[in-house]
């Protein structure tokens, strides 16, 4: 599915799984399709009731609001493990892609992200990013200026090697866990 034009309060998701009959857990198998999607603003987890004549397939980018597209009958948010095991497999190459085709946004994580507390920065939420990577990370976008890519950031940052990876891992992360304490991508 494409969008043929876009707007400020438009938000699109990517189907992660289709389900020709329902969800196979019995609650409501056989009243419908129904296909399961991610936002790809904020990481939001939908479940997707669909009409019979609609042309919904996996990787198909869906707009889901201010309303649903066509062929969209109802949806509501889910958790993670409402999704079927298709959606959740296919979740951590969507989320790949979302970081890839919006990279400087996901850059610009690194460019402007700021301390939570006096003790705490949103740079530590990152796995793998202690004390001594987050003043590495401080200090050169200081001293140099922001960072224009992944490419940049792991160049100009000794000890950070997949930074694209620490932004999927942590994103993947706020989306699965609903326990922690701080979201940096994904609403809570």
């Amino acid at each position: 599915m494409s969008d043929t034009s876009s707007t400020d309060d438009e938000e699109h998701a990517v189907v992660l799984d289709f389900l020709a009959h329902g969800r196979s857990d019995g609650r409501s198998y056989g009243d419908g399709a129904v296909a399961y999607a991610v936002s790809t603003a904020d990481f939001t987890l939908y479940e997707l009731s669909l009409a019979g004549d609609a042309d919904i397939s996996i990787l198909d980018r869906v707009r889901v609001r201010p309303d649903f597209e066509g062929g969209i009958e109802r949806g509501h948010t889910v958790e993670y493990d409402d999704l079927s095991d298709g959606a959740r497999s296919e979740l951590d190459y969507v989320v790949e892609d979302v970081v890839d085709a919006n990279e400087q946004r996901f850059v610009d994580f690194y460019n402007e992200a700021q301390p939570i507390s006096l003790r705490l920065h949103q740079l530590n939420l990152l796995p793998g990013i202690g004390d001594k990577l987050r003043d590495n990370i401080l200090d050169e976008r200081k001293r140099h200026g922001p960072f224009e890519s992944f490419e940049d950031v792991g160049d100009r940052v000794d000890g950070l090697h997949n930074p694209r990876e620490v932004i999927v891992e942590r994103i993947l992360d706020e989306i699965r866990d609903d326990d922690l304490k701080y979201y940096n991508f994904a609403t809570s």
